[in-house]
């Protein structure tokens, strides 16, 4: 029986990729490195998927660990290492506002210290890592999967670290390490249920909503219809990394997991309002005055529980082409839906569950 190794359980992907990948392969088990503190989380998903199929938990083990220690950890671990064959990194600091040192130690050093460990096994067929379209930076224009480092300008820490942390999987790809990388866009959550684990992204804009009149105002920087949103739901992007993963070809190979509809900032607008049930009345600032007002007019980012961070993905400049990943999941069925299909479900999942917490699990 091969070992699959994943970081990032019980996290918002990682709770949905490990089933994927059971369910992909009898012969697979899975090694979930998992955070001391987040155990309790853990072993209830662990539940959760034998609950919905009943002999995936005993093919699941969690070692708790840390991503930031060298060892990871672990202290022996040749043990594991030697029935691994498959890496997947998904473990990140995935907030738009991380304090830069904690961004570099998780996403930098972590993603060093996993390759380290991926090295060292003996029968390594493929190192997975989970990177984001936002490794751009502000670049302006088309930004292809072949891209990477383009002198591009960096939003936050947290795009910097994830870019840095790419950076080193693709120099060890370059050398002849067995990789494959995949690149999401915002990621919300299923298209099908609405479900997600964390209010981030575009749900600070669906609470905003709702918690306003029937006219509701909305703050938009530089022309929304210039700007692109790019979308994606979790369960489009677990099906097409648990198709891609396993294809020899994808072997050295970046995708894009974009919005491949062409989505435009006041499209997006414009379904959250039909979804709410408001006409929004557009409140047209600069993005410096934005971030600028959020940070320091009192009130005012309690009130509209928007992050500063988030104001720059309102007035992104960046285009993202998605060429391999249209071409490896070529009648799969496995396609990013229009964010019109589901837009209604994420609003009726937070209406129906206002409890779901807004901060990232790091």
């Amino acid at each position: 029986m091969s070992t699959i190794f994943l970081t990032g359980f019980p996290g918002f992907l990682g709770s949905r990729l490990v089933p994927r990948i059971l369910d992909a392969d009898s012969e697979l088990d899975v090694v979930c490195l998992i955070q001391a503190r987040l155990a309790p989380v853990a072993q209830a998903r662990l539940r959760e998927l034998e609950r919905a199929r009943p002999g995936r938990e005993r093919r699941v083990t969690l070692l708790q660990g840390d991503v930031t220690r060298p060892d990871l950890g672990l202290g022996r671990v040749r043990d594991v290492q030697g029935r691994v064959t498959h890496v997947f990194h998904l473990a990140a600091a995935y907030d738009l506002s991380v304090e830069r040192e904690l961004a570099r130690r998780v996403n930098v050093e972590g993603t060093r210290n996993v390759l380290r460990f991926a090295e060292a096994c003996p029968h390594l067929d493929r190192f997975h890592h989970m990177s984001t379209c936002y490794v751009s930076g502000r670049h302006l224009g088309v930004f292809a999967e072949e891209d990477l480092d383009v002198g591009q300008e960096f939003n936050n820490a947290y795009e910097e670290t994830k870019f840095l942390a790419e950076s080193e999987v693709r120099r060890l790809m370059n050398g002849g390490m067995p990789g494959t990388v995949y690149r999401p866009g915002i990621v919300v959550g299923d298209s099908r249920t609405g479900a997600t684990q964390k209010y981030d992204g575009p749900y600070p804009i669906i609470r905003w909503l709702l918690r306003q009149p029937r006219i509701a105002l909305m703050p938009v920087v530089g022309d929304p219809r210039e700007f692109r949103a790019n979308i994606v739901p979790r369960d489009f992007v677990v099906a097409a990394v648990g198709h891609l993963a396993f294809l020899p070809r994808s072997r050295g190979t970046v995708y894009q997991l974009a919005e491949s509809e062409g989505l435009t900032v006041d499209g997006a607008l414009r379904e959250l309002a039909r979804a709410t049930g408001r006409r929004v009345i557009r409140v047209p600032l600069s993005r410096k005055l934005a971030k600028a007002a959020l940070r320091r007019v009192p009130g005012l980012q309690p009130l509209m529980q928007i992050p500063p961070a988030a104001v720059d993905y309102f007035a992104h400049p960046t285009l993202y082409t998605s060429e391999n990943s249209r071409r490896d999941l070529e009648g799969t069925g496995i396609q990013a839906p229009p964010f019109s299909s589901y837009a209604q479900r994420l609003v009726d999942f937070v209406i129906q569950n206002p409890g779901v917490p807004s901060e990232p699990m790091v």
